[in-house]
């Protein structure tokens, strides 16, 4: 397990590696100036060199970049005129539009995230293995046919369709939950739960018919197995055969699936945070991508990447934990 581990580190080290350079080097193929954009209108040329060698971006693209694998690691100092300001590790820079610490700014939009995130698997996870086990145990029945269309319904939808009626309905007609705006939950966990119940429901519908399909899949292919069958044969109960083998196997692909959608609902529910008002950080990326605001860009990326590795991480060793004939190497 240990080996495993260090292993993993490793290659999730070499990935974000990988990633940050490849962000370098597009942003720094682009025509667009940063430093251009945010001098402003009459900046003279005095002035945006001030500002380019403030940004980093007056240096080569190599230097810039082991400047910024050493903030990371060490942390980083930055002119401020005539002085400096010291950027503690693990260092993402200073944003190019607000001058905020890149790390600041997604400790503060992690927490919106993370609730819409949770939310929705949650919602998603009950209500899609729930409907994929009933469909399974009714093949070619009128149960069955009715979720199949639930879930063709499901994949058809667009989020911002379905988050648009339930603000309609809900919110405009029906007036029983107020309009979407984050509140922590710390605050109060109640407003948390109301204010993020419609954006739950909306994220999770395009969720639950890919984890309804895959267990009713899961459920058909573990029951013809012969284990199921010589169980049968001893006359253990139905149910017990159903909820403590068939659907234990059915899981597996679930678990991969829902590590890596979990993960990247958390950096790219952009739609969903966009049509309820929420400061996630979906939405600080795409700010970030249309100033050209490239610590940011990076710092999004750079945690995508580290919530898959880490989520594909975990899902093997769940893997290891529903089913223990499975080898992790």
């Amino acid at each position: 397990m240990i080996g495993y581990l260090v292993r993993r580190v490793g290659g999730a080290v070499l990935v974000l590696a990988g990633l940050s350079l490849l962000l370098y080097g597009l942003f720094y193929l682009a025509p667009s100036d940063p430093a251009i954009l945010t001098c402003g209108k009459g900046c003279t040329p005095d002035r945006l060199a001030e500002v380019r060698h403030a940004m980093g971006v007056d240096q080569p693209v190599a230097t810039q970049y082991a400047h910024f694998l050493h903030g990371l690691v060490a942390g980083r100092d930055y002119p401020a005129g005539a002085a400096t300001r010291h950027c503690p590790a693990p260092c993402l820079g200073y944003s190019f539009e607000t001058d905020q610490p890149v790390t600041q700014l997604l400790l503060d939009r992690l927490p919106v995230s993370a609730s819409l995130a949770l939310g929705a698997e949650v919602l998603a996870l009950t209500a899609g293995i729930g409907a994929g086990v009933l469909s399974g145990l009714r093949r070619y029945r009128w149960l069955d046919r009715i979720v199949n269309g639930l879930v063709l319904a499901g994949f058809a939808v667009p989020v911002f369709l379905v988050g648009l009626l339930l603000l309609l309905l809900f919110c405009v007609q029906l007036q029983w939950l107020p309009f979407p705006s984050y509140v922590p939950l710390t605050t109060d966990p109640l407003a948390w739960a109301q204010n993020l119940l419609l954006p739950w429901v909306a994220l999770a519908v395009i969720q639950t018919a890919a984890y309804a399909r895959l267990t009713r899949a899961g459920i058909q292919e573990t029951l013809a197995e012969d284990h199921i069958r010589t169980a049968r044969a001893y006359g253990l109960p139905e149910r017990r055969i159903i909820w403590r083998r068939a659907l234990r196997g059915a899981l597996l692909p679930l678990v991969t699936l829902t590590a890596i959608d979990l993960a990247a609902i958390m950096t790219s529910a952009v739609l969903t945070e966009t049509m309820f008002g929420l400061p996630g950080v979906g939405q600080l990326l795409v700010g970030a991508v249309n100033q050209i605001d490239l610590p940011v860009v990076v710092g999004v990326t750079l945690l995508a990447g580290l919530l898959i590795v880490a989520a594909n991480t975990v899902a093997d060793l769940l893997y290891r934990a529903v089913d223990p004939r499975v080898e992790l190497r």
